[in-house]
């Protein structure tokens, strides 16, 4: 954050260290050399977080919660950014540290919860838990994960079950570019589990090729100094330790007032919609928003993010669902007088409708980027504007009840976001062959009976769609042509299925050689300012020294 009121957003391609959060501290280590090689194993990253959460343990809860620094990045970015001023000038080593943490690769989160079900995991990467405990002083302390955060930075959260999540800033960057990043882990993790089991199998250790190409050196061996995990201590103000507290209670404020749920359908999915020629993601789509006018009676502001990449710096195009024909479609549903045949015929018109406005959209054919840029550069340049701005209409478009957006990427369980207005849903789903997975957020908001008339709008649209063909033993062994059904074209059916959290087409690399996860972004670099360095003598020197446990032997461990 800036105190000019302009957060700077930068990339730092010499970035070689990993920040840490645990027990609302905050720790760091080098996981790669200055060349770009792998400095640590698999058996060094473990050995270096049980020594961070040994020294973490020894803090009691009470005292770290006061000083979790963390907090503070979910305040308003002018209040943050004068904090983060009083921060800085009160210590030159407190500058040191914040480089740190602004440079880090990423902030991996160990948050010490088990969650419950799969609504509170859902939460818990969204926004962390709440948990207020009563101190010696009778003062009430925050022991929920919420304080153990930095939005500041992309974070992976990982909880004591091993149930793992990713939390990121939108503004920044879209969905994809996270989706990219836990697309190359989730399948790099698979990749070399699969070579663990056939390395004694196979002489030919290439059968299965590695996602990544990452050499390791590991330094543990001869300079263990290097790797070795360090703590990032701040010397904090009184003033900042009063805003830390009042950070939490705002923050703790907008927790109880959220709710979270998820909706695992297993009814059917893409498969079954694809066979009965209609887009999935359309189908979904009209789904959410006649759930809620079978709630409400409302046909309401509905939003689903397009993706433009295919031009240069693209990002996204706005796709409203609540058309003519969808409205047409939500009031049929409800006339007791309108048949089956009537209620798929209007499905059907709909989500033909909505698939032409994606195709649109995604093509730079949409409205409202182009209505919004024109609109703040008439209020950069103090140029008056039209009265249309102002209207009641505009204002209603932008009163987005249903925020929603589609993420199809089998690494996913499930991704979410919350409301963009006070009384409206956040809805993140995914579409499955068989089935759809929904994360809902509101405030203050019906979400699990939102979420149950969701399910049942699901259940009584599929009850209009053609079954799939079930598996018989043929009576006569010579099939009939007149039998034979003709083959679906997914590519017919499924435009704006690619969604905005997905890419909306191929990714080709530029060889079949291993990705280089140190090849540089010169067009990245372009678009961001370059991040200040920590210099290796700041990595090296700052910080207090975690002794970690790592072993000198070779690499590998022992066999079972």
């Amino acid at each position: 954050p800036a105190s000019s009121n302009k957060d700077n957003v930068s990339v730092n391609p010499q970035s070689s260290h990993v920040v840490i959060l645990e027990n609302n501290q905050m720790y760091f280590f080098q996981a790669l050399h200055p060349d770009g090689t792998v400095a640590v194993t698999e058996e060094d990253i473990s050995e270096i977080l049980i020594a961070i959460k040994a020294d973490a343990s020894k803090v009691q809860p009470e005292v770290s919660s006061r000083n979790s620094l963390g907090v503070l990045t979910t305040l308003p970015r002018s209040e943050w950014a004068a904090a983060r001023d009083k921060i800085v000038s009160y210590s030159h080593a407190n500058e040191t540290a914040l480089d740190i943490v602004d440079c880090a690769l990423f902030v991996l989160v160990i948050d010490d919860v088990v969650p419950e079900d799969v609504h509170e995991a859902a939460a818990n990467m969204l926004h962390g838990t709440y948990n207020l405990r009563s101190g010696d002083n009778l003062i009430d302390y925050q022991a929920g994960t919420c304080c153990n955060r930095w939005y500041d930075k992309l974070q992976i959260i990982v909880c004591q079950d091993g149930r793992a999540g990713i939390n990121f800033e939108h503004s920044a960057i879209d969905g994809h570019t996270a989706l990219r990043f836990v697309s190359d882990i989730f399948a790099d993790t698979v990749v070399s589990f699969a070579q663990s089991i056939t390395k004694t199998i196979y002489s030919d250790h290439t059968f299965f090729p590695s996602l990544i190409k990452a050499e390791v050196r590991r330094a543990s061996v001869d300079n263990p100094h290097l790797v070795a995990p360090k703590k990032i201590c701040f010397n904090l103000p009184p003033s900042v330790l009063d805003k830390i507290y009042f950070a939490e209670s705002a923050l703790s404020d907008q927790i109880v007032a959220s709710d979270t749920f998820v909706l695992e359908f297993t009814g059917f999915g893409k498969t079954l919609i694809v066979r009965n020629k209609m887009s999935p993601d359309s189908f979904v789509q009209l789904s959410m928003q006649l759930a809620y006018y079978r709630l409400y009676g409302k046909i309401v502001s509905q939003y689903e993010p397009v993706l433009t990449k295919g031009f240069y710096h693209g990002r996204t195009e706005a796709m409203r669902t609540a058309t003519e024909p969808a409205a047409k479609f939500c009031k049929l549903w409800l006339d007791a007088d309108a048949t089956s045949e009537e209620k798929l015929e209007a499905m059907r018109e709909a989500t033909k409708y909505h698939s032409a406005g994606i195709k649109l959209a995604a093509s730079g054919q949409g409205i409202e980027r182009h209505l919004f840029a024109l609109m703040k550069i008439a209020e950069k340049n103090g140029i008056p504007t039209p009265n249309f701005f102002s209207s009641t209409a505009y204002a209603k478009l932008n009163n987005t009840i249903l925020s929603t957006s589609n993420c199809g990427n089998p690494s996913l369980r499930l991704f979410g976001f919350g409301p963009v207005v006070q009384d409206g849903f956040g809805i993140g789903y995914i579409i499955r062959d068989s089935g759809v997975q929904y994360s809902i957020s509101s405030k203050h908001r019906q979400t699990r009976r939102y979420a149950r008339t969701l399910k049942q709008t699901l259940i009584d649209m599929g009850k209009l769609l053609q079954p799939l063909n079930s598996v018989k033993v043929a009576s006569d062994p010579v099939p009939s042509k007149t039998r034979m059904n003709a083959p679906i074209k997914e590519e017919e059916v499924l435009e704006g299925y690619d969604d905005a959290y997905g890419e909306t087409s191929d990714v080709r690399r530029e060889s079949s050689e291993s990705f280089d996860s140190r090849r540089p972004s010169a067009e990245f670099a372009r678009v961001l300012r370059r991040q200040k360095s920590v210099s290796a003598q700041d990595l090296s020197t700052f910080g207090e020294l975690i002794v970690p446990c790592i072993s000198n032997g070779s690499e590998g461990g022992a066999e079972s």
